[in-house]
């Protein structure tokens, strides 16, 4: 008995050291991350294929989440691009004789009554796919609703790549993500300053506080770093501390990451203070909108260009100007690729939730107005960024005149500071440049000298 007792013991232990052999071979191995886009294809494998085309409908209902008015100044344009999709499709006889008709839920608090618009979506009106939201805060309310009722979402303006992360096979996002974009403007920033000072003003809101870190982490890999960053609240109506304190620290750039309107008024009050260095902004300076509210300020504004109109999208842009009488920004663009790559995929497999999910994910690579629509296997699109700035308060594309070589990563040492309060200066452990101040005006400013 004693001796089958230490036979077991001695199988355990052995079990247990070449099971933490396994783990520690793991952990000395290169880092990879939790979903691979490159090798994990996210797909539903559930029931639902077989189910056959009602015959008793004398529509085809596509949902739509989002504002469904032309007057409103972010999301208006949206609406109307997607308007203009379904009513050329109609005119092109529709779905098998069946004219297609948007059905519009949306709410001033998407997270409160927004949600019940996508559930009756969803269940009560049993639309055959979703549109939207418009950003990526309503996009993941939307996507919670479509993971339970096994219904495609695809997405015209959300940039947040964790909406994907969540490994939800229903959600597709037509815009290329912050990760593929931050770097860019990094490179941007880096090719003309190489060493030199500049500062990061960024808004609090979701999307801007997204794309900020992963701008950061672009930052980090040039091994450069602002010399100040200035936090601020969404909807911010007077930047009269906050434009004193960018003059104040005589830096050769600004970095703005804001919504359309927040990086409009920013950068038309620090221009109007005499501001003449470089200013780099986000994907929202492409907006319409900030064209309308920062006028000749957006001059030379140097930003993440995510619609390059072309020969394709020549037909798209007479049509959506003739009709609304300006012209389409990036987020009409996708919005009106979006629904157009729906209504493809539901004219090549019918009116099967499932089975539509499938055929827009099989439709990849697809050719739109904005370009190539390519989906990864978290169902987003991997279509390259470009830069690009204004001129003559027209939008053109972008090359940095100087490029600097990308710097080794080998003898950078990241921060080591965690960050857990922005109002308390900090700083952060880097060999270059020299250590750096971090301040907040959410509520008030303090202000540091800059380091010797």
């Amino acid at each position: 008995m004693c001796k089958f007792i230490s036979t077991i013991f001695i199988l355990v232990i052995l079990c247990l050291t070449a099971r933490a052999g396994q783990i520690l071979s793991q952990e000395t191995a290169s880092p990879k991350a939790f979903f691979d886009a490159g090798e994990y294809q996210t797909s539903y494998t559930g029931p639902g294929r077989c189910e056959p085309a009602p015959t008793d409908i004398k529509e085809v209902l596509i949902g739509y989440f989002g504002p469904a008015t032309s007057s409103e100044p972010v999301a208006g344009d949206m609406w109307r691009a997607a308007s203009l999709a379904v009513e050329q499709a109609n005119r092109n006889g529709g779905h098998e004789g069946l004219p297609f008709r948007l059905v519009a839920g949306w709410s001033q608090n998407p997270w409160g009554s927004g949600v019940k618009k996508v559930a009756r979506m969803a269940y009560v009106h049993k639309v055959w796919a979703v549109i939207g939201g418009i950003d990526g805060p309503s996009t993941h309310l939307a996507e919670q609703v479509v993971a339970k009722a096994r219904l495609t979402l695809l997405s015209p303006a959300s940039t947040d790549k964790t909406v994907n992360l969540a490994n939800v096979p229903w959600m597709f996002s037509c815009l290329p993500a912050d990760n593929l974009q931050a770097p860019l403007l990094a490179q941007a920033v880096y090719s003309h300053l190489g060493g030199k000072s500049f500062i990061l003003a960024s808004a609090t809101d979701h999307d801007s506080h997204i794309f900020t870190c992963e701008l950061n982490n672009s930052f980090i890999k040039h091994k450069i770093s602002p010399s100040y960053h200035f936090e601020f609240k969404p909807a911010e109506r007077d930047f009269t501390h906050l434009v004193k304190k960018i003059i104040s620290a005589d830096a050769e750039a600004l970095v703005v990451i804001a919504g359309a309107k927040d990086s409009a008024g920013l950068i038309l009050a620090v221009r109007e203070k005499n501001f003449t260095k470089l200013i780099f902004a986000g994907p929202c300076a492409g907006h319409n909108r900030f064209l309308t509210e920062a006028g000749r300020s957006a001059e030379n504004v140097i930003f993440p260009l995510l619609y390059v109109p072309s020969k394709s999208s020549e037909t798209f842009e007479k049509d959506f100007t003739r009709r609304f009488g300006n012209s389409p920004d990036y987020l009409a663009a996708h919005t009106y690729d979006a629904v157009n790559l729906l209504i493809a995929a539901i004219r090549k497999t019918g009116l099967n939730r499932t089975r539509i999910c499938g055929e827009v994910r099989n439709l990849s690579p697809w050719q739109g107005v904005t370009g190539q629509i390519h989906w990864d296997g978290l169902g987003r699109n991997t279509r390259p960024v470009v830069l690009g700035t204004y001129q003559n308060s027209r939008i053109v594309t972008y090359q940095p005149k100087f490029p600097l070589p990308y710097p080794s990563p080998l003898t950078f040492e990241p921060p080591s500071v965690s960050v857990k309060n922005l109002s308390t200066p900090i700083s952060l452990k880097t060999s270059t440049p020299p250590p750096i101040h971090r301040t907040s005006i959410l509520s008030t400013f303090s202000f540091l000298p800059s380091p010797k």
